[in-house]
């Protein structure tokens, strides 16, 4: 039941992107368009179809390397080098967010191609901002709701045992405390089940933002009709797949999700960028990326995207692990964080000149 629910949130948000993506072609021609670009269809199409393969692979590694941690101990939550990879994740969302979606969100919706005085609204940031308040919202009501719903199941825990102590005094009083210390074990492991299911709410929602992100940028290469662009955006599109797939891994191995979720996640995440490809490359001949409809539906998405990008990484990735008593004790461990963290968000930042 919990899978099923997991893979119709996740093709809801996969075919509403491409659906409001694909309405915008066939729109007529705006006079912003790029008449000058360099436009070499076949130069271009073999950029493209290797791309196809060559992210999908560069997508898995990325997702898959975290979740090794199940063969290679030094891997798993909680290791120094499971804390330094996923600054360096959070590094590559947090700039991610900033650098290339942020960005492309503004360009769009602050096109000349958008006529009329309501675009002088900076919508970019307002969607971005209410992404982001949203995000918390599910965030903090998902973990609130696991919280009492494990609390209820402690008090019943610790009010049966009680119950069952109705002997003489001496044992009344034994089992009593045994009832009492009972409850305090089980309010302390449903903490950490309340955690656990706050760390798979953290995953679903990280791997929403960054689905809605790769549609729109395959989209864009499979659109793409010169040759350079194409080129340029299948270089970055495998670091960026690659780099993306380490924080969502890594989310996902603290989630301790079973087999089949694991599978069914990892499996989304590596073919919504390839789908956008091919997406973008079937509809090239009636897309157009300078039309009204297509500016504004890329520019929420990119807008919206940002905001959830921008908050899990500084929210669920690095305030909670700077600030986890492993990172505090552990002096040479913050200083190995923040130079990952570092250079991840640099690389990224790097990466912003081609996509």
């Amino acid at each position: 039941m919990r899978i099923t629910r997991n893979v119709k949130v996740l093709l809801f948000f996969l075919f509403i992107s491409l659906f409001l993506i694909a309405v915008s072609a066939g729109e007529s021609k705006c006079e912003c368009s790029h008449e000058d670009e360099e436009e070499n269809k076949a130069g271009a199409n073999k950029y493209k179809i290797a791309a196809i393969p060559s992210v999908l692979v560069a997508g898995v590694i990325g997702v898959l390397f975290p979740l090794l941690g199940k063969f290679f101990p030094s891997l798993r939550p909680e290791t120094t080098l499971f804390f330094v990879t996923k600054a360096f994740a959070a590094g590559v969302i947090l700039a991610t967010g900033f650098m290339h979606v942020l960005p492309e969100g503004y360009e769009k919706l602050t096109s000349p191609c958008l006529k009329g005085e309501a675009w002088e609204f900076p919508f970019t940031g307002f969607i971005a901002m209410v992404a982001a308040i949203l995000t918390l919202s599910v965030d903090s009501f998902a973990t609130s709701y696991f919280h009492r719903l494990h609390f209820k199941t402690s008090k019943r825990i610790g009010d049966g045992e009680e119950q069952r102590g109705g002997g003489g005094d001496d044992l009344g009083l034994h089992v009593h405390a045994h009832g009492h210390t009972h409850g305090i074990v089980g309010v302390e492991s449903g903490d950490s089940e309340v955690q656990l299911h706050r760390t798979r709410v953290v995953a679903q929602v990280l791997e929403v933002g960054i689905i809605v992100h790769s549609v729109v940028i395959g989209i864009s290469l499979g659109a793409s009709q010169s040759p350079d662009t194409a080129k340029a955006l299948f270089a970055a599109l495998m670091f960026h797949q690659c780099f993306e797939g380490l924080g969502l891994g890594g989310c996902i191995a603290q989630g301790n999700f079973n087999c089949m979720s694991i599978t069914v996640m990892s499996i989304f995440f590596s073919v919504t960028t390839p789908v956008g490809i091919a997406v973008g490359m079937a509809i090239l001949s009636s897309y157009n990326e300078s039309s009204p409809t297509a500016l504004i539906v890329q520019g929420v998405l990119n807008a919206a995207s940002a905001g959830i990008l921008i908050y899990m990484s500084l929210v669920d990735f690095l305030a909670a692990d700077f600030m986890h008593p492993k990172m505090q004790s552990n002096t040479r461990l913050q200083i190995m964080a923040h130079i990952s963290l570092l250079v991840g968000a640099g690389i990224m930042s790097l990466l912003a000149k081609w996509a």
